[in-house]
């Protein structure tokens, strides 16, 4: 009896195990993938920009409200928002079908990133999505998955640190990080809170996938 449950113990532990490792390369796998996906969209987004910049072009795009997605805190903010609360005030760009509010870059980090306009699981497998607000109107917040090459890192961002978003118009916005917090997974109050003190907002899950990395920006 002792003999076939330590062989038992010992079977769950391999599985388990196994199960461990097989997490772990998927994650690397899909992190892999969605930064060649940036590092493309960021070369195509930058050619755009760089067109804007010729002319006197800074109008928005025609925008459209997001699908609504299955996780609880985008569902929650999908229900307490309007189509007028989150209408963009940032001129955007539309490339195959997507829309791009900008280009974040984060030097401490050492990233460089295209922002898509609307947030949706699918966009988030691409690059960090714009959650709510606009650079213009000092409420920005931005979402993306912890992905290494995403805001897997935002955690370990200090106190002064540099932000820098520059929209598709060519405006280029200078954040300074102020503070690093963890929200609960469906606190919107709290992350959508603090517009007086903060301008931007970097956020994004925890490993657990039950509270948010929610890093607050001042511009200078």
């Amino acid at each position: 009896m002792g003999k076939n449950y330590a062989n038992l113990m010992i079977l769950t532990g391999t599985m388990l195990l196994a199960a461990a490792l097989f997490l772990v390369l998927y994650n690397v796998r899909e992190d892999r993938q969605s930064n060649a996906a940036s590092v493309e969209l960021l070369h195509e987004l930058k050619q755009e920009l760089a067109k804007v910049q010729t002319t006197t072009q800074t109008e928005a795009t025609e925008y459209t409200m997001p699908e609504p997605s299955g996780d609880a805190f985008y569902a929650q903010y999908e229900e307490e928002t309007t189509t007028e609360a989150v209408m963009p005030t940032d001129p955007t760009a539309e490339l195959d079908g997507r829309y791009y509010a900008g280009i974040l870059a984060i030097p401490a980090l050492n990233i460089e990133l295209p922002v898509m306009q609307d947030w949706s699981y699918a966009n988030l497998q691409l690059a960090p999505c714009r959650y709510s607000g606009a650079a213009a109107s000092d409420d920005l917040v931005l979402a993306a998955h912890n992905f290494s090459s995403h805001f897997g890192k935002i955690q370990s961002l200090n106190s002064g640190d540099e932000i820098i978003f520059t929209d598709m118009s060519g405006t280029v916005y200078v954040y300074e990080v102020l503070q690093t917090e963890v929200v609960d997974g469906s606190d919107i109050e709290t992350m959508l809170s603090g517009a007086d003190e903060w301008d931007m907002t970097l956020f994004t899950c925890t490993l657990s996938g039950r509270s948010r990395v929610a890093v607050r920006a001042a511009r200078n």
